[in-house]
């Protein structure tokens, strides 16, 4: 604890801390927090995991006073991540009380205008902060702190003009933190426009790479699923992450996982607000030990202890790979990130192995006992129908969407 209070914290954060149980700051913690407690602007790049909601949340907490309006904003790009962050920040001012207030998009909207008006700090996603603003039902003209979490990930989902739009109406003397996994070309025009002398800092990834192991198989069209209910069923113990590429192959996946006697979970933006929070409450307290994914869940999402990663499908932009990976292998524990490969995947495959400092071995295929892939007749024509489990040819995505307003 004495870590802590040499950062500046103060006593009442810190007896929250204490309650946490929290014995070192993490890398992020110790370089970011006092440069946010002497009120300067600051771009951190920062994975998922290493401790940045309490980076940005002591000073948050220190400065803000209770029935003073609106004085702090944290934008994020997921409603997940929007939960998480404030349920820790609640949590941290446990002994100096705020009224901390989440806005998202899947929820009803009035609800959110009442606890808005009494909001010390609010986070939220930008397409529902946005809606609030139209209405008038929220002023940021008080907002002396902003934060923006994730946000090459908010950048990369389409809102970033969303994002300045809600700068805008903040006012120009504030601090302003940036937080993020990768600094890239939009976060550093960002960076560059709407803050004042930036300090930059970074934190090695969480990941332990000395923990993480990496394979890959190299399959047949038709083989690929019974892999991985081979897998699976061999290593039965662990929490384990299994993404693909699109909601409908999610839903597919996890329902034959089902019918093999799998217990598996299904999560991706398509589910209501409700459905996502009962899934990711089912899996953090292990009821059961794999969750189908899409990359909605691949950032922000504090889900400890994930022992195995499967990508089912290898994700079309490469740095998505390492924030997939990201979530196994940390705080010393082992972890193993799986691979399958058709024919389908290896552009997506060799794009991984071009971009990143990765080293994934080959795996040679166990014999495995064919299993039946049962296809709903509406997708069969991405899954190459039937039970083939072929390549995707000829299917349209459509115009690309928003999917957190």
């Amino acid at each position: 604890m004495e870590n802590f209070k040499k950062l500046g914290i103060i006593e009442p954060i810190l007896q929250a801390i204490k309650e946490k149980s929290f014995e070192e700051p993490s890398e992020i913690q110790i370089k970011s927090i006092p440069l946010v407690l002497e009120g300067k602007d600051v771009v951190a790049g920062s994975a998922t995991g290493s401790g940045k909601t309490l980076a940005f949340g002591a000073g948050l907490i220190q400065y803000c006073t209770r029935g003073k309006g609106i004085q702090a904003l944290v934008l994020t790009p997921t409603r997940e991540l929007a939960e998480q962050i404030t349920t820790n920040l609640v949590f941290f001012s446990k002994f100096k009380p705020l009224n901390v207030v989440q806005v998202y998009g899947g929820v009803s909207i009035n609800p959110q205008m009442n606890r808005l008006r009494t909001a010390d700090i609010v986070v939220g996603t930008p397409g529902r902060i946005l809606d609030h603003l139209e209405r008038n039902t929220v002023n940021f003209s008080k907002v002396k702190m902003l934060v923006l979490d994730e946000a090459d990930r908010m950048f990369d989902m389409g809102f970033k003009d969303d994002v300045v739009k809600i700068i805008s109406q903040c006012q120009k003397e504030r601090q302003t933190l940036l937080f993020s996994a990768t600094i890239n070309q939009d976060v550093i025009k960002i960076g560059q426009k709407y803050m004042k002398n930036p300090v930059k800092i970074s934190a090695e990834t969480y990941v332990d790479p000395s923990k993480l192991t990496q394979v890959y198989y190299d399959l047949d069209n038709g083989i690929k699923f019974s892999l991985l209910v081979h897998l699976l069923k061999e290593e039965k113990k662990g929490t384990v992450m299994v993404f693909c590429n699109s909601r409908r192959e999610v839903d597919v996946v996890a329902m034959n996982l089902k019918e093999q006697g799998v217990d598996a979970l299904a999560i991706h933006g398509g589910f209501t607000q409700e459905r996502r929070n009962k899934v990711i409450e089912q899996f953090q307290t292990e009821e059961v030990h794999v969750l189908v994914c899409t990359d909605v869940a691949a950032r922000g999402l504090d889900i400890p202890g994930v022992s195995h990663i499967y990508n089912y499908d290898i994700p079309k932009e490469s740095k998505q790979y390492i924030h997939r990976i990201g979530r196994t292998a940390r705080a010393g524990k082992e972890g193993k990130a799986i691979n399958l490969l058709t024919n389908r995947d290896h552009d997506n495959f060799s794009r991984v192995l071009r971009d990143n400092d990765v080293n994934i071995t080959k795996e040679e295929k166990p014999y495995i006992k064919r299993v039946q892939l049962k296809i709903p007749p509406r997708t069969q024509r991405r899954f190459g129908g039937g039970n083939r489990g072929g390549p995707r040819r000829g299917f349209s995505r459509g115009p690309k969407r928003r999917h957190h307003r």
